[in-house]
């Protein structure tokens, strides 16, 4: 557990010495990693978001103000969610504890409840940061739920998941969900001058090609933290001319095509490969479906990020052509959840190659998203009368129920009713293939 840890205000006694402070003096270790001595220290250094944290913003004011609620910052890696918490450790007067959810288990969130009660009792706000809360399983979130709620501590959560599948609606609905996109390239050209020009960076050390910038630039793909990690492996294999160190393309080059030099699985390799998954199991190839699942798990994925695509993609991609898809993609689901790794992987396996070898169909895909585009788009049509509940006092009188058939009284259980509202009557969302045939 860091309680502030690094992030103390005590570290940081004069945040606007920061260009001609050295990070030893901030209390940053000077051999820690560029991408985490370059976390900002104020707003103005603060590069990105600009919609959640621009002047004025509410998300900003909030914080400005010390009264942030419990909240969850959702987008990419390297979007700035883990820099704007420590921001957060740096302007609130509360207690901070800051969890990683791929080192924490539910002791740790224990010990930080047991902190929070203590500094409660003192008149103080606790504010637990859990980073990477989507590797928190069930009952480790559950154990945050009752906490939350009381207010016994402020959480913010920070994912780079889809929190409606990864994060328990419970918990979810006690919090605010701030999106965070993607950075622009002027924004990560902002960040690498920062720290090319910064004590706590490279200032004095290194010269860079401009070429070489927008190589990094392009490279990271709206991803601070690749972008920094770049630039400090391109520093690391430059030769030094006059006390500075020449970055050139052609070293940047090198680096960024080599994973033995630069890798970061959180990165573009992370999206590349998960995609490349998905779409080997869509396109019916179960060797290519597996290969790129044994790419992911030896590179430390989290086995439950891949078994949620996979029931993505049972549902998207086979769905009703093979109803028994999504059943097995959710039990592969559920055993990775008990079993971890390395026996994880069998049922994953075994799910990958059932969902790639099966008959395909989107249809249900395409028909909620048919029908939802035309609940945003149209009004919100009334119910027909004949279609309206009728079980409770006053609903006859109200004519509800009136000219409604049971299906169940005629041959086959089926009967030539109007389900959709009048103004939607002949509609069609759901269009089958010639091999889906549910119900039949």
């Amino acid at each position: 557990m860091n309680q502030r840890g690094l992030w103390e205000d005590s570290s940081f006694p004069d945040a606007k010495r920061k260009e001609r402070t050295p990070a030893s003096s901030l209390g940053i270790p000077e051999d820690a990693p560029l991408a985490f001595r370059m976390t900002p220290c104020t707003f103005d250094e603060f590069v990105g978001q600009e919609e959640l944290v621009g002047p004025g913003k509410a998300l900003r004011k909030s914080i400005e103000d010390d009264r942030i609620p419990s909240v969850l910052f959702w987008g990419p890696p390297g979007t700035g969610k883990t820099a704007l918490a420590r921001l957060i450790a740096l302007q609130t007067k509360s207690a901070f504890t800051e969890l990683s959810a791929v080192t924490s288990g539910v002791q740790d969130v224990r010990n930080a409840v047991l902190l929070a009660e203590h500094n409660r009792l003192g008149g103080k706000r606790t504010i637990l940061f859990l980073d990477e809360i989507h590797r928190f399983n069930k009952a480790q979130q559950d154990a945050l739920l009752p906490h939350v709620e009381k207010g016994t501590l402020v959480l913010i959560g920070a994912t780079t998941e889809n929190p409606y599948f990864a994060v328990n609606a419970a918990l979810l609905s006690r919090m605010r969900i701030f999106k965070f996109d993607h950075l622009s390239p002027y924004h990560i050209e902002t960040i690498l001058d920062r720290a090319l020009k910064d004590c706590r960076g490279l200032a004095g050390q290194a010269e860079i090609e401009e070429d070489a910038v927008k190589h990094i630039v392009q490279f990271s793909g709206g991803d601070a933290r690749t972008a920094l990690n770049l630039l400090e492996a391109l520093y690391f294999a430059s030769s030094a001319e006059d006390g500075k160190r020449s970055l050139t393309l052609e070293k940047a080059l090198e680096i960024s095509q080599s994973p033995a030099l630069f890798y970061d699985k959180t990165g573009d390799q992370h999206y590349d490969i998960i995609s490349a998954y998905i779409k080997s199991m869509r396109g019916s190839d179960p060797d290519a479906a597996v290969y790129w699942l044994a790419r992911m798990l030896e590179a430390g994925e989290d086995p439950r990020y891949v078994a949620r695509r996979l029931v993505i993609c049972a549902a998207e991609d086979v769905g009703n052509a093979d109803p028994v898809a999504l059943l097995l993609a959710e039990a592969a689901f559920r055993a990775c959840e008990h079993l971890g790794m390395p026996e994880a992987r069998i049922p994953l396996a075994q799910a990958t190659i059932y969902v790639a070898l099966a008959p395909k169909s989107n249809s249900a895909y395409l028909a909620i998203e048919l029908a939802i585009a035309d609940v945003r788009e149209k009004p919100a049509y009334p119910v027909p009368a004949h279609l309206r509940g009728t079980g409770y006092a006053g609903a006859e009188e109200l004519g509800h129920g009136a000219g409604y058939v049971y299906p169940h009284d005629y041959p086959g259980g089926k009967v030539n009713q109007e389900y959709l509202p009048t103004e939607l009557k002949g509609r069609i969302y759901y269009r089958p293939p010639e091999q889906e045939s549910p119900g039949k």
